[in-house]
């Protein structure tokens, strides 16, 4: 069943280095997603009020959270070309790119393995 830590191919992704009660058989390389989105002019003018008055952002939390989860995506769908079905260790990072900062970059690494059922 697909869920937040594993996709409907069963590839199941922790920070962790092992999974727990389910064995590593085999180490098949580090995997990586990355995704960049773009600044919205509209997006950033509102983000700035939110600034001067107080409050989060719900735009970029959004935009923020389906970033990470396209980043994770990539990732799983690299542990299966490989023939892994989990990827332990995961890194995320954020950083900003550009010449204005007005690109953020979310990217995932980790190692794909292939664990016992």
């Amino acid at each position: 069943m697909a869920g937040p830590w594993k996709d409907a191919r069963g590839i199941t992704v922790t920070t962790t280095p092992t999974l727990e009660g389910r064995p590593i058989q085999d180490y098949l390389g580090i995997v990586t997603g990355e995704v960049i989105v773009g600044a919205n002019i509209f997006r950033d003018l509102f983000a700035s009020v939110r600034d001067i008055v107080g409050g989060r952002s719900g735009s970029y939390e959004r935009i923020l959270a389906d970033a990470r989860e396209q980043a994770i995506q990539e990732l799983q769908a690299a542990c299966a070309e490989k023939g892994g079905n989990a990827v332990v260790g995961i890194d995320l990072d954020y950083e900003v790119i550009g010449d204005t900062g007005s690109m953020l970059m979310v990217s995932a690494s980790g190692t794909a393995v292939r664990v016992r059922d």
